[in-house]
């Protein structure tokens, strides 16, 4: 899965350039609220990915295909006002225009030469110090290929004693 990774993050990197932080997740958004766990510090706007789950069937041999899950978590600091009155609105359009084309993206995206991403669901939801969260996650397909080696021969030892 890291390869996947690596993909991810350079496809969205050279795609999304507002995009401050583009990381794997390993519990940044978490962290901000423990000050005693060491972490990078995230700066906003951010993007994590996670491959929390790969369900796995047989092929041929050792090899083997696998449903891939892929996470992602959009996270926008949100200080605009944005009730009715604020004059600052547009920023809930500006925040959905990045879900928009982050989804844009990744639809039907292969960032290996299995399947293509299909978004499987997503939620939205506020964290704390004012970020709003917009977690989406996609499947696709992924290979894991183990071609059959051919142990190498060993190696004939041929001991011998000299008469003294």
């Amino acid at each position: 899965m890291e390869l996947l990774l690596y993909h991810l993050i350079n496809y969205l990197s050279e795609n999304i350039p507002e995009l401050q932080t583009i990381d794997e997740d390993y519990g940044q958004l978490e962290a901000l609220d423990n000050e005693e766990t060491d972490t990078y510090p995230i700066v906003f706007p951010a993007l994590l990915i996670n491959t929390p789950d790969t369900e796995w069937s047989g092929l041929k041999g050792k090899s083997q295909k696998g449903k891939a899950q892929v996470g992602f978590r959009l996270c926008l600091d949100c200080y605009d006002d944005t009730h009715a009155d604020s004059g600052t609105l547009d920023a809930v359009i500006a925040r959905q225009q990045m879900v928009d084309k982050l989804h844009g993206l990744l639809q039907g995206y292969r960032p290996i030469e299995d399947g293509e991403m299909i978004r499987e669901k997503s939620k939205f939801y506020t964290w704390s110090h004012g970020i709003k969260v917009y977690e989406i996650y996609y499947t696709l397909s992924v290979s894991d290929i183990i071609t059959e080696t051919v142990a190498a021969p060993k190696p004939k030892v041929k001991i011998s004693f000299e008469k003294i």
